[in-house]
């Protein structure tokens, strides 16, 4: 009799065959390994009882074969193989390890992990090998990445690729990477999508143009950091309400995009509000910062106000300070003390200016105090071969400063048709200087020869300090009053300053400002 029987137990790891004969019991364990996935997920255990009557035995072929299947689950079946996964007292050594390792290969190569704790790093020397070399080929020393060594916890394709390739195709010249990136590594953990996109989006929507924006990114990379209604909103708004034309607003962040960067409060307002102590009006300070809107980076109190203050102490008049700054506004931010030392110094020993004469040049052109050398003995030089003594030079000089920066060959022109053609005495051009500040071709032929064609007889001062429509009113008369002569400027006219700037100033990117004298004048 056979008797067939099913009981289900919960999760059993293997199959149990139940065979008994008579007084006989064998078990068989089959793997749990053969069981369908059906079974497996129903978890079910067959038992099957066979009962023989009468002691009959199973057949020989029967308990060759049971025997046979024993053997060979017992070695297919490893009872450890059920627990191979490491334990996480394990994984956690395993981890340290592998970053032991990776701290030995970077303090190998100089670099000091030190900060690196706690951030997600490679887990092979090999991998942090490939960003080491990925950026020494961008240009970075191990200096370099010492100085900001979290950009090792950039990966080089999910990283670093990414937003190489996006500036790249705004247009950043790979020739600048390097220094972009000592200048700003943190890009490197920027997304292009979530975080540099829409940057570059809020730079054109201030009217910067297109081809403009990668030479802004280059000059200042830190830009790509900043939050978009923050500090970059505010420092433009506040440009704009103190009367920075809005169409400016594009060319002069496109040449100083360090304003974004500078807050209103500390920086900006403390600034604009010390220029308009100084007696320059609030439009002629937004005109400044229109024309050089760098001058928003000198430091007011360390740079700034001790430049004032020596200015005072170099016999410049409290009064003309708003014109010296206006006429040269980086008077304000350079190393001024050395200059005016060695300026005043120099020109007492070719001109023999004494210190307040110096002080009424500077009034006049405080551009002098950058004055090269070379320049002015060239200016010196030429007066001398014109027949001027010392003393009218020195007198010339004081006048009119100008002269010492001017182009030699122009003022070689205009001396040649007075000496030839106006038949005037030295003395003339000793007490109007600035004749050689005129136009030869322009103002001074055509007035000439009008009142030698009227038989007039005038100073140059008559014939030339004022507008072309005051003389040709002057020109008009029926009779001429000689001594109405226009008052010889002796300082800069603010009100000139805050005309409003040419709207065809919206012009391209440029480096630096440009400044109204050749660079060899220039005193570096």
């Amino acid at each position: 009799m056979k008797i067939i029987s099913y009981m289900s137990i919960a999760k059993p790891p293997f199959l149990l065959v139940h065979s008994v004969t008579f007084n006989q019991t064998q078990l068989n364990f089959v793997s749990s390994l053969a069981i369908s996935n059906y079974s497996a997920q129903r978890c079910g255990l067959l038992m099957r009882s066979n009962t023989s009557v009468a002691g009959r035995a199973l057949p020989l072929k029967a308990l060759h074969l049971s025997s046979s299947r024993e053997d060979k689950l017992k070695k297919e079946v490893n009872p450890t193989s059920f627990y191979t996964h490491p334990s996480l007292l394990q994984m956690k050594n395993e981890r340290k390890a592998n970053r032991a390792h990776v701290y030995e290969f970077l303090r190998g190569i100089g670099i000091i992990p030190d900060e690196l704790d706690g951030l997600e790093l490679p887990v092979s020397a090999e991998v942090m090998k490939e960003r080491v070399n990925f950026l020494q080929n961008l240009g970075l020393s191990i200096e370099d990445i010492n100085n900001y060594p979290l950009v090792l916890g950039c990966s080089v394709k999910k990283n670093m690729i990414p937003v190489l390739d996006y500036l790249g195709k705004l247009g950043v010249r790979k020739s600048t990477f390097t220094e972009f990136l000592r200048r700003y590594p943190q890009v490197l953990h920027a997304s292009v999508v979530v975080d540099l996109a829409p940057v570059v989006k809020y730079l054109q929507g201030m009217d910067i143009k297109p081809n403009d924006i990668p030479r802004v990114l280059e000059r200042y990379p830190e830009v790509l950091g900043f939050k978009l209604e923050g500090t970059m909103s505010t420092s433009v708004a506040y440009l704009v309400g103190i009367g920075v034309a809005r169409r400016e607003i594009g060319r002069v962040l496109t040449t100083y995009p360090e304003i974004l960067g500078m807050r209103v409060g500390r920086v900006i307002k403390p600034f604009v509000e010390y220029l308009e102590s100084m007696g320059i009006p609030s439009l002629a300070v937004a005109r400044l910062i229109e024309k050089s809107p760098h001058i928003l980076g000198f430091e007011l109190n360390e740079r700034v106000k001790s430049n004032i203050k020596l200015l005072l102490e170099y016999n410049v008049s409290q009064k003309s300070l708003a014109s010296v700054i206006a006429q040269y506004p980086e008077i304000m931010g350079i190393d001024l003390e050395t200059k005016l030392l060695s300026q005043q110094s120099f020109l007492n020993t070719i001109f023999g200016l004494g210190p307040k004469d110096f002080g009424r040049v500077i009034e006049k052109m405080p551009q002098i105090v950058s004055l090269s050398d070379k320049a002015i003995v060239r200016h010196a030089n030429f007066l001398k071969e014109c027949k001027f003594s010392l003393e009218q030079v020195k007198t010339m000089v004081v006048g009119c400063p100008q002269l010492l920066a001017l182009n030699l060959d122009i003022m070689g022109l205009n001396f040649e048709f007075f000496e030839s053609t106006m038949n005037r005495p030295l003395d003339d051009l000793v007490s109007f200087p600035a004749y050689f500040t005129y136009g030869l071709a322009s103002t001074i032929k055509p007035r000439h020869k009008m009142i030698a064609s009227k038989g007039l007889k005038c100073s140059l001062s008559w014939l030339l300090n004022c507008s072309d429509e005051k003389f040709e009113e002057r020109m008009s008369y029926d009779s001429f009053d000689i001594e109405e002569i226009e008052p010889e400027s002796s300082s800069f006219d603010l009100n000139t300053l805050m005309q409003p700037v040419s709207e065809d100033s919206d012009s391209d990117y440029e480096d630096d400002s440009v400044d109204d004298y050749e660079d060899e004048y220039i005193k570096h």
